[in-house]
């Protein structure tokens, strides 16, 4: 399986890798409304974490705003994303899709200064937490991406990216987004 998430599009080159098992995780069924919570206008307050996977402590920050759109009845939602730091300004696009067979969330992202799309990113919410799970590049070197959506109220909600570059045995937060209204 390979699939990109929403926060390595602006860290990463999209690339593919040799197919491999992701790590073990519990089946993750959600539901068509999972990201209901997400619908409307958000306040962000991102923290990315300048070399990941080197041990570096530098990071980050930018704020901004994001927004959440039902799309198609329903059956997916649109968010837009627009960031700004010492570091630039961030846009990103992010497309969820539900699969209904599979009781799990495709999530695409385009990224404003690459203009590509990337392939799935999969995984679902289980009390109140989304897990997705992707595999992708980073340098050299293959590595898991985990995206973890938790902390969820209907006044905020915390994303948090991680890398690991041994199979998912050890995992290195690298974006860590807080959002409010």
């Amino acid at each position: 399986m390979k699939a990109v998430l929403l926060a390595a599009a602006f860290l990463l080159p999209a690339a593919g890798v040799a197919r491999a098992e992701p790590p073990a995780t519990p089946a993750l069924r959600g539901g068509p409304h999972d990201f209901d919570f997400e619908f409307g206008d958000w306040r962000c307050h991102l923290k990315r974490r300048l070399h990941p996977l080197t041990g570096s402590q530098d990071w980050v920050e930018y704020d901004g705003t994001s927004n959440v759109r039902k799309v198609w009845n329903g059956k997916a939602n649109l968010g837009e994303l627009e960031l700004d730091g010492p570091a630039g300004h961030l846009e990103g696009l992010s497309l969820r899709l539900y699969n209904p067979q599979a009781g799990q969330w495709n999530v695409t992202f385009a990224n404003g200064a690459a203009g590509m799309v990337t392939p799935a990113m999969i995984g679902g919410f289980q009390g109140g937490r989304g897990e997705f799970y992707n595999q992708d590049t980073y340098g050299d070197r293959a590595i898991f991406v985990r995206f973890i959506f938790s902390d969820i109220t209907p006044s905020s909600f915390k994303l948090v990216q991680a890398f690991s570059d041994d199979a998912g045995k050890t995992w290195e937060d690298n974006w860590i987004a807080t959002f409010s209204r």
